[in-house]
């Protein structure tokens, strides 16, 4: 039986951050990749780093986390393709416009720079939207990387480092034990479960599986040159019990674009469902309608794992499990990419009795106990 510091069971972005992170204290660890390096929500995603204001505690936790993206983007390989394109929250209408001044304002209390556009500055700067549109809000400082590449970035640092990697499956993770489907029985004084939304591992934490689909174009260099965002994302992503599309969609570094996004509740296969994906492409075409001229070349699924109040878990497992080597780093929903390094190193501060950077108290596991028969609304 092989010993290590802590195991981190779940190789997406966020526990290859949490690997890195640990490695950089020196410990020994050990990482269960359940077979494919960032091979589920992390490979499925858009890659966002953005803030975002759902709630003060997302708010708060966003933030954090791009201030430690932006610190990260020097050291990160070109695979990442790490590019601060800023993103332009969308008004389509007068009460869309209405929600700017208070975003502006909210943004600014937290010192995070935004530019509040006309209609004549929007068209300006994203000249394929469709005229009409009244305005917008710039959020110069958020960007896009792709996952994979950063999950693999910050695996490589953490196996440079003296971590380990187990390309296997936790078939069970309790009282410092992880055995896998090898048969191999690792052990270790913490075990991390950054498993997204298959928690078998621990029936008792209440994730729940949201779909989402994805479309990426041919190359249309300067096509789109922000991240660009409805202003009726927020409600649209609120709800976890009806389906929903939003408009959405990213410029690449290759030139390609990405577009999203929709959400799904209770759909738990990984086709693609046609119904679904050409009511967020229609979407998409609504806001810009040249879309419809260009070339689709991929069309994929993910599922985003939902907490009922739509905070991560991050901390000791303690109040869903008397198990106290158990400690979660999941229920990230559509911002696991951007909340990685911060969820990292709040988890490590709390591990090492640290202040944390920012207040945990919201994310803090034993808040799912009572939220076990919430519905999802």
């Amino acid at each position: 039986m092989k010993s290590f510091d802590i195991l981190v069971v779940g190789a997406g972005i966020v526990g290859s951050a949490v690997a890195r992170e640990c490695a950089l204290l020196g410990w020994q660890v050990g990482v269960v990749s359940g077979g494919t390096l960032a091979g589920s929500a992390t490979a499925a995603g858009m890659g966002h780093v953005v803030v975002m204001d759902d709630s003060p505690a997302q708010l708060a936790l966003t933030a954090y986390s791009q201030s430690l993206w932006h610190q990260l983007a020097a050291h990160l390989p070109k695979s990442a393709e790490y590019e601060g394109c800023g993103t332009i929250w969308v008004a389509a209408d007068d009460e869309d416009m209405v929600q700017v001044p208070a975003k502006h304002a909210l943004y600014a209390r937290f010192g995070i720079e935004t530019n509040i556009l006309s209609a004549a500055q929007l068209a300006h700067a994203e000249p394929n939207l469709r005229r009409g549109l009244i305005g917008g809000l710039l959020v110069p400082a958020d960007g896009i990387v792709y996952p994979p590449a950063v999950a693999s970035y910050f695996l490589a640092e953490a196996t440079r480092l003296g971590a380990e990697i187990f390309p296997a499956r936790a078939v069970s993770a309790a009282h410092g034990e992880v055995r896998l489907n090898t048969g191999a029985v690792l052990a270790a004084d913490r075990i991390v479960l950054a498993v997204g939304a298959d928690c078998k591992l621990l029936p008792a934490l209440p994730i729940q599986r949201r779909k989402g689909h994805l479309a990426i174009t041919d190359r249309y260099p300067g096509f789109v040159r922000h991240q660009l965002v409805e202003l009726g994302y927020l409600k649209s992503a609120h709800t976890l019990t009806e389906d929903s599309v939003a408009f959405n969609i990213q410029p690449r570094q290759t030139g390609q674009l990405l577009i999203g996004s929709s959400r799904q509740y209770g759909s738990t296969g990984p086709e693609i469902e046609p119904e679904m994906l050409r009511r967020m492409l229609d979407r998409a075409i609504e806001y810009m309608p040249s879309l419809d001229n260009l070339s689709s070349l991929r069309t994929w699924t993910g599922f985003r794992a939902a907490t009922p109040d739509k905070l991560p878990c991050i901390g000791s497992a303690s109040g869903l499990s008397d198990d106290a080597t158990l400690w979660l780093a999941t229920g990230f929903e559509g911002l696991g990419i951007t909340n990685a390094p911060g969820a990292a190193r709040l988890l490590v501060a709390a591990m090492t009795a640290q202040t944390p950077a920012i207040d945990v108290t919201p994310y803090l596991p034993a808040r799912m106990k009572a939220q076990v028969s919430m519905p999802y609304a």
